[in-house]
């Protein structure tokens, strides 16, 4: 319950410093909420995943109308997909700041106007969760949910939980397709960070360390690939995610590997290395961030290999 207030919250944040940069005329503060835009997306992953567990717990329970439920989740899924797209524009102003020293011309509404759209999506969800334990404003625990104008209006644009979850494993050509695909991001991922660790680590000295960090895009790329297949994976089949713990675990070092990226750029790391040639060493500490990063990579395809063989390892209602 504590985590899923963070998306919330740092979605209100991030806007906020934003909106004030824009005025202001503010880099500092633009480049801090597009940080915190990256951040909310990858925070909303657990969150969102985490609501199917709060879902089982509180099926039966007295008060607890599943109308309510299922819009709850129909909101939590459309915010999700408008934070992941804030955060991913949020990734590719900070790229254009490192490189151009300013964000794309169309990069700055563009934030602007997704970010204050999650906003209001974050808002409704936190709302319509709110709700759900709240039997005593309802005429009745069974009664059905209402809206408002505004609210009938972004219903519309609600996906329908158990539809969602039924499209993705209606075809198994379509579940086949998304897990080349997953594979695909993860290729590309791997790839390119492990090529850069690799260069920090020690190895291939002979390559200059620029070439290849310009690669990290593709990498963004492959991760994004990535989100969007594995949250389809898990809406597909949500209760055997839920309950595994290699699943909870992969989430984990996910979260530990945006620490590792934030830790690399924002501590001064970065700056130790970027200008590094041929022939030249790395720091310890910039070895040492480069090695955890390969660590946790090799982490998250281990155990989404071992996530079919935990199935069930979470005893539910005990």
């Amino acid at each position: 319950m504590l985590l899923n207030h963070f998306p919330v919250i740092g979605s209100f944040i991030g806007f906020g410093l934003y909106l004030i940069s824009l005025f202001g005329k503010r880099e500092d503060l633009r480049r801090g909420s597009l940080i915190t835009f990256a951040a909310v997306a990858l925070i909303g992953i657990p969150a969102f995943a985490s609501g199917k567990g709060a879902q089982l717990m509180l099926k039966g329970k007295p008060g607890i109308s599943d109308a309510f439920v299922q819009r709850h989740e129909g909101a939590a899924m459309l915010a999700l997909w408008f934070v992941m797209a804030t955060g991913a524009l949020a990734l590719a102003g900070l790229w254009q700041i490192h490189y151009r020293k300013r964000m794309a011309h169309w990069n700055v509404p563009a934030v602007l106007i997704l970010s204050l759209l999650t906003v209001g999506l974050m808002a409704r969800t936190g709302n319509t969760g709110g709700e759900i334990g709240h039997a005593e404003i309802r005429a009745s625990p069974s009664a059905a949910p209402t809206e408002g104008t505004v609210g009938s209006i972004v219903h519309l644009f609600e996906p329908t939980p158990w539809k969602f979850t039924q499209a993705m494993t209606y075809n198994k050509w379509w579940w086949a397709f998304m897990m080349d695909l997953h594979f695909f991001g993860l290729v590309l991922l791997i790839g390119t960070v492990g090529a850069l660790d690799l260069r920090i680590i020690g190895f291939a000295k002979q390559l200059p360390l620029e070439p290849l960090h310009r690669l990290v895009p593709w990498a963004l790329a492959g991760f994004g690939i990535n989100l969007v297949t594995g949250l389809l994976a898990f809406i597909g089949m949500p209760e055997f995610y839920t309950l595994d713990y290699a699943f909870w675990v992969k989430l984990l070092a996910i979260l530990l590997l945006g620490a590792n990226a934030a830790v690399f750029y924002l501590t001064g790391v970065f700056s130790g290395v970027q200008d590094l040639g041929p022939g030249q060493d790395a720091p310890f500490s910039a070895k040492l961030v480069a090695a955890s990063s390969l660590i946790l990579w090799f982490a998250v395809i281990i155990l989404g290999r071992y996530i079919q063989y935990y199935q069930d390892s979470i005893p539910f209602g005990q």
